[in-house]
């Protein structure tokens, strides 16, 4: 079963997503974004929903730069690496594609790492957005650039 909620936020709704332990989706509202189907409950005191609605608001209002959840990150062994990465880049640094390969010991995988956090399932927390092109270019996000080059001037960049 999956516990679900929406929070509010300065870059748009966010759905969580929760198993009743831990948080296993974080999407923003965008056309394509998951539907709720099958055996999903609405419950925002479920599991660790409260919690990661609250480290959400002390994020965007500038109080909290990491977070303390427990994540369920489902994968494959590849996807699970890359994702492993991305929550090794501080708040406010960003990581070229490149850097991140060499980061997983596959430095020739910069447009498979590219893959992977677009397949990332927990946006924000897991900060596929701080992942920028060589050039130092806002390439794609899953939540649309704007939201990236937002997300990334609040933690004090471009």
């Amino acid at each position: 079963m999956t516990i679900y909620t929406f929070v509010d936020s300065p870059i748009g709704r966010l759905l969580l997503q929760s198993d009743g332990v831990a948080l296993i989706g974080l999407h923003m509202d965008i056309p394509g974004s998951p539907s709720l189907v099958g055996t999903w409950t609405l419950d925002p005191d479920g599991g660790p929903l409260p919690l990661a609605a609250r480290q959400l608001d002390e994020y965007f209002a500038g109080r909290r730069r990491d977070f303390d959840l427990p994540l369920r990150l489902e994968g494959t062994d590849f996807q699970r690496r890359v994702w492993q990465a991305l929550q090794e880049i501080p708040y406010g640094a960003t990581w070229s594609y490149g850097q991140q390969a060499k980061r997983i010991g596959n430095p020739n995988a910069s447009r498979a790492v590219g893959l992977a956090n677009g397949r990332n399932p927990i946006s924000i927390l897991v900060p596929c957005h701080r992942v920028i092109g060589a050039d130092g270019s806002l390439t794609g996000y899953g939540g649309g650039v704007e939201r990236k080059r937002w997300l990334l001037a609040h933690e004090g960049l471009h």
